[in-house]
């Protein structure tokens, strides 16, 4: 039986003729790409081994591909903006989206929105699911890292907003990447951000275990499957390796640039955006805004293979090849539902009509009773039945009033937002 294959699947930000292209690892072979649309940061991901999902650069909508079927679309998910990050649960069970400050998570198997996220104050820039998809992890500009529990959210009535298992909020600059280690809920996780550190956590306590300060911003951050060895791409081009099991045992570390110079991959003329680690943690995959993605050997530091691309590469990563991506005559074993734009439970009657059974976990039975919408509206009748005589005469000035703080409010999130961004801008800044 032939050893799986390990393939690099790479987008850049230009992308005329191929949005994501892919080579085998090893030998460097190229193999049919992805046509159609350029997909953004943070913005590409397999979907159960039988779709690739792309989040179009600067649109509200996912390109989705049937791995057997690079020459064109077959779908395109409709989303409220533009989407700033992707992820897909390892299951194939669940799609994870950011949306300015939003988290939208849809039921692969008929297409429902079940939850809309909304606990960061700014966009978000990245999303990583856990590898046995209990837990997903979202980072923004906000400078949060929040840890989420998919069965808490799932569990959540319509009406509650679920909070976040841990809030990690160390860092003091946007966070611009993330991943998640094996062990499921006791796996670690690392964080990069641009105030210069890149942050190790345990996920089932919320703990903060290393903390490492570097020269530069680091714009990427990946952790090899044995968990020995972090690597963190800085903005200057620069990847720096951290020995995770060095001694003595240390949480706040700082990477020594000139005692360390064995362990900084050099190549790279721009900002590294991302970086993904071989299944035998010999080989490490770089891809930077000066338009290359660079193959290097891990042991020696050395690059042992250089790609030109067409734009500032925007995603590469390491997988094992699914049959379906090398079978041409290969199909979806289900066929993608069409996904809903809006959130479960609250569409009209006609578009709640969807095909498929949907498994919701702590819900009531919804043929028994009135359903929530209807309680809601009943009561807010009643309320004004008793309060509208009170209210009659000074109604037109209440409207004129709710107006004006709605604008007072708008103007001060727009005022906030460019305060954070002008500040982030001059504290990033470097030095002439």
């Amino acid at each position: 039986m032939a050893a799986p294959m390990e393939v690099a699947l790479v987008s850049d930000a230009a992308g005329p003729l191929c949005n994501c292209s892919v080579w085998e690892l090893h030998s460097g072979s190229a193999l049919p790409g992805y046509r159609g649309g350029n997909t953004g940061p943070r913005g590409l991901a397999l979907l159960g081994g039988e779709h690739l999902l792309g989040a179009q650069l600067g649109k509200s909508y996912i390109n989705v591909w049937e791995l057997q079927r690079k020459d064109q679309l077959q779908q395109k998910i409709i989303c409220p903006g533009p989407v700033t990050c992707l992820t897909a649960s390892p299951n194939g069970l669940y799609i994870l989206a950011g949306v300015a400050e939003s988290i939208y998570l849809w039921e692969v198997s008929n297409g429902n929105l079940l939850a809309i996220l909304n606990r960061h104050y700014q966009d978000l820039t990245c999303l990583c699911f856990t590898d046995d998809s209990s837990h997903f992890l979202s980072g923004a500009k906000d400078c949060l890292a929040l840890v989420w529990n998919l069965y808490s959210v799932l569990q959540a009535e319509p009406s509650q907003i679920p909070d976040p298992r841990h809030v990690w909020s160390r860092h003091s600059l946007p966070i611009t990447d993330m991943c998640c280690g094996f062990g499921g809920p006791l796996a670690r996780a690392a964080t990069a951000s641009l105030d210069q550190t890149a942050k190790l956590w345990e996920v089932s306590s919320g703990e903060l275990l290393l903390s490492v300060l570097f020269d530069v911003g680091i714009m990427a951050v990946t952790l090899d499957l044995s968990e020995y060895h972090m690597f963190c791409g800085g903005m200057d081009g620069s990847i720096f390796q951290v020995d995770l099991c060095a001694w003595p045992v240390q949480r706040d570390r700082t990477f020594q640039t000139e005692r360390e110079n064995g362990k900084i991959f050099k190549g790279h003329r721009n900002q590294v955006t991302c970086l993904s680690v071989s299944t035998d943690g010999s080989l490490l995959l770089s891809g930077s805004h000066d338009e290359t993605v660079r193959l290097w050997d891990i042991q020696s530091k050395q690059c042992l293979k250089t790609m030109n691309h067409k734009g500032p590469v925007t995603n590469a990563f390491i997988v094992l090849a699914p049959a379906n991506m090398l079978n041409p005559d290969g199909k979806p074993s289900v066929p993608l539902p069409k996904f809903s734009k809006h959130l479960y439970g609250t569409e009209s009657t006609d578009e709640q009509g969807s095909e498929g059974v949907t498994l919701r976990l702590g819900l009531h039975q919804q043929e028994s009773g009135e359903s929530y919408l209807e309680k809601a509206e009943k009561m807010y009748s009643q309320m004004c039945s008793t309060r509208e005589k009170n209210l009659m005469g000074d109604q037109e000035h209440l409207t004129i009033q709710v107006s004006e703080l709605e604008e007072e409010v708008s103007t001060l999130r727009k005022i906030n937002k460019n305060l954070f961004d002008f500040s982030a801008r001059i504290i990033t800044k470097p030095a002439k």
